[in-house]
């Protein structure tokens, strides 16, 4: 990838932003970095990535065949609504919006994402454990459509 501004939605070039963690250069500090990263590992099919930051007790390996079938959505954009440290220090929450466009239609996926932070050798790392699906607020035909297209639900995923 050329200096392009990052998938995962940060303004700088994928280069400054997401590449480091994939490569193992660095080590996301935050679970919305990591998240974002795992975003655009999705965007660049990089299922290693993805895998290998699941919590090692969801045993994403046994699940490599489902988790690529993911990387073939066209994803568009991720919109995180809000990222947090838990009461306890070592879990983090990430609520976000990843859009994608399936069959000309545009979906998204909305979730609030969990990480728990643990020692990896000797370095601290933040893993994604699960996610919960918050209810969407309910709306009107007039009103903007969820997806983030702009348009009015009416006109647009109704």
């Amino acid at each position: 990838m050329t200096n392009k501004t990052c998938p995962c939605g940060n303004q700088i070039p994928y280069q400054a932003c997401c590449e480091p963690y994939h490569s193992g250069i660095q080590i996301p500090p935050h679970p919305e970095a990591l998240m974002r990263a795992r975003y655009t590992a999705h965007v660049l099919g990089l299922i290693e990535f993805i895998i290998k930051t699941y919590h090692p007790s969801c045993k994403a390996e046994d699940f490599h065949e489902g988790i690529s079938q993911t990387m073939k959505s066209d994803w568009q954009k991720l919109e995180v609504i809000s990222s947090e440290i838990g009461q306890n220090p070592e879990e983090g929450f990430v609520t976000f919006k990843a859009h994608y466009l399936t069959q000309g239609r545009r979906e998204f996926l909305y979730e609030k994402s969990r990480f728990i932070l643990e020692r990896k050798k000797d370095e601290m790392h933040w893993f994604y454990i699960d996610g919960v699906y918050p209810k969407p607020t309910k709306t009107g035909r007039n009103d903007p459509c969820l997806c983030g297209s702009g348009k009015k639900r009416k006109k647009c995923c109704h």
